[in-house]
């Protein structure tokens, strides 16, 4: 039973996977996990591109467009990256590789490789961090 859910699972992300990307045209790789109740910005989706193995969080909203300034931008998030729950990533912010966002960040600016984020605005509260997939730490042998 639980192979059958896990099976099901598996195929609902992929149905979901190519209707970001075929149909309205994210950059998204097929290794990145996207929550079902994520919400990417379907009003500039070429500009949403997420990077291999990385992983969006239950009510993150990544945005590429600002209706009041009339920006079309793209936001990027790297490889092995973990947005946590209820954050909002901006427009035209590029998270790098091996990022982790805390829960209830606003990225408003660049976030630079191997680092973690938290706050409103996200300031950075630790560099030079490993990540695996989907954002976890690499646990370091002494």
């Amino acid at each position: 039973m639980v192979k059958i859910r896990n099976i099901a699972r598996l195929f609902f992300i992929y149905i979901r996977y190519i209707i970001f990307t075929k149909l309205y045209g994210m950059k998204l790789h097929k290794t990145s996990r996207i929550s079902f109740k994520a919400h990417l910005d379907k009003t500039n989706p070429k500009g949403v591109i997420i990077g291999k193995d990385s992983y969006v969080a239950a009510g993150v909203y990544i945005l590429s467009h600002d209706f009041t300034r009339e920006l079309h931008l793209n936001t990027q998030i790297g490889e092995s990256c973990f947005i946590g729950i209820n954050s909002i990533v901006l427009p035209g912010v590029t998270i790098g590789d091996h990022v982790i966002v805390g829960a209830g960040s606003i990225v408003t600016k660049d976030v630079p490789p191997n680092s973690v984020v938290a706050g409103n605005p996200a300031k950075i509260i630790k560099s030079g961090i490993q990540t695996r997939r989907f954002g976890q730490f690499v646990k370091k042998t002494v």
